[in-house]
């Protein structure tokens, strides 16, 4: 190896090892507060989560054997699947949070449940399981291969991998009707519910960015007031009318959520009949998103 291949080696290897080491340490904390969301919260008052892990949860009930190991071995085989389908990276990263998660709920399984109300269980139960999940998602992993076989099936069926799971979920959540009580059930799903949100804040971040595109004749106005207002920078582009074929600026900037009204204000204010486009942003990286001072 030459001296410069070397000198690269050494230079990306430590950001590397850093990268995987950061990402794992997150995995294992969402698989970690996962088990807690089941064994603490869950599984006690006999509320099930959706996929796999739902189906778990119902056989170690009949069979009275370990939850964490129905978790590791249905989740296996799908997760050599995901290893062609999706790729290297997702089903090592999943099968280290699933390995984490069925430990995880092994070594809790002696543990008294935190709360006997079934409602507290759901809420809080949803809450922390979101949070994990979120954090394993985030990182490049998942809990539960449910999403492989919906990508399984959609190749064969008119279904998307949202409806394939939803279905699947509805049917696992429902279930739980049958082998512990309706209430069961409701909770269940309130829980699934919970759990849901949060997954989605846990990626977005409760500081989420938005992505904003406007239109106007006044871009040159708009933009050095979004600059002096709320110290964000903008990019202006270049567009073109499909209808008119007129040249168009375009007024680019990335604000956090809580910005938003204040910029639908200051658009409004100098140009009534500006064409606004507001997107959500899940991660936002290098470039100059930090906000300067205003003074």
């Amino acid at each position: 190896m030459s001296e410069n291949g070397i000198r690269d080696l050494k230079k990306h290897h430590p950001h590397t090892i850093a990268s995987i080491f950061r990402r794992a340490v997150f995995i294992v904390i969402g698989a970690i507060l996962y088990s807690v969301s089941l064994e603490v919260f869950l599984v006690p008052n006999n509320i099930i989560d959706g996929g796999i892990t739902g189906i778990s949860i119902i056989l170690a009930h009949f069979t009275h054997m370990q939850l964490g190991i129905f978790l590791f071995v249905i989740n296996l085989p799908f997760l050599i699947i995901g290893y062609k389908q999706i790729g290297k990276t997702f089903a090592i990263s999943t099968l280290f949070g699933v390995a984490v998660m069925s430990v995880g709920t092994y070594l809790l399984g002696p543990v008294t449940a935190f709360t006997e109300d079934p409602l507290l269980a759901a809420v809080f139960g949803g809450v922390i399981m979101g949070i994990g999940i979120g954090l394993v998602i985030r990182n490049g992993g998942s809990l539960d291969g449910t999403e492989i076989i919906a990508i399984l099936f959609n190749k064969k069926t008119p279904f998307s991998v949202g409806e394939i799971v939803m279905f699947l979920n509805l049917f696992i959540l429902g279930s739980a009707g049958f082998v512990f009580s309706w209430n069961s059930a409701m909770y269940s799903l309130i829980a699934y519910f919970i759990a849901y949100k949060m997954i989605d804040v846990t990626i977005e971040g409760l500081d989420q960015s938005k992505s904003v595109w406007i239109i106007s004749e006044k871009f040159q106005e708009i933009g050095d007031t979004l600059l002096a207002r709320l110290g964000r920078g903008v990019t202006y582009l270049h567009g073109e009318g499909g209808y008119s074929g007129d040249d168009k600026k375009v007024v680019f900037c990335v604000i956090t959520r809580l910005e938003e009204a204040k910029l639908k204000t200051i658009v409004e204010d100098t140009d009534p009949n500006a064409f606004l486009a507001i997107g959500n942003i899940h991660d936002v990286k290098g470039g100059r998103f930090k906000k300067k001072d205003i003074h």
